[in-house]
């Protein structure tokens, strides 16, 4: 394994729509495996190849606090979505900014897993979100294309939101 280079906003690569996955090799292998340790490695929670460079239709996704529930969607398409939730957004590929997107607030995506196996899986919250923002990369969409305002320093909306928390408790005391 081995840690890839992430992509930024600007690199042409992100634009492009990515190809379809049609067979499994040890090259692909290897690269879903180097993208969990860049995931892992950048602290994020979703990555799809399009961002270290490769323009196959693949996504890995880990929205758990432990590591345990690591998702590997090869081919990944939304068949149905509903709802609607809005928050702030942030990128591997764009560093140190955030904006609010609206997304849905409840998919189910269909892909295939690392054996070529079809697969359906149900996301809601977070998890929806992190599949629809992974798949807009599949297609050459980078979220700050969605963003309802101007993109923001990370560490100042982070900042602000703990002063809200810390507003609240002392609220409730």
């Amino acid at each position: 394994m081995a840690l890839r280079q992430v992509r930024t906003m600007g690199d042409p690569i992100l634009e492009k729509r990515s190809k379809e996955v049609t067979q499994i090799t040890d090259r692909t292998r290897e690269l879903i495996d180097d993208m969990f340790e860049t995931l892992y490695d950048q602290n994020g929670v979703g990555l799809s190849a399009v961002q270290v460079g490769v323009l196959k239709r693949i996504v890995v996704v880990d929205v758990s606090e432990d590591e345990d529930d690591p998702i590997v969607m090869i081919n990944p398409v939304i068949r149905e979505s509903d709802g609607e939730q809005e928050g702030y957004e942030g990128c591997l590929s764009v560093p140190g900014k955030t904006g609010k997107v609206k997304r849905p607030n409840h998919v189910i995506v269909d892909f295939l897993d690392e054996d070529l196996n079809p697969q359906s899986m149900e996301g809601e919250e977070v998890f929806a979100r992190c599949i629809c923002h992974e798949c807009d990369h599949l297609e050459g969409k980078l979220y700050v294309e969605r963003v309802d305002g101007p993109l923001q320093d990370m560490d100042d909306v982070q900042e602000e939101q703990q002063n809200r928390r810390k507003k609240k408790k002392k609220i409730k005391k």
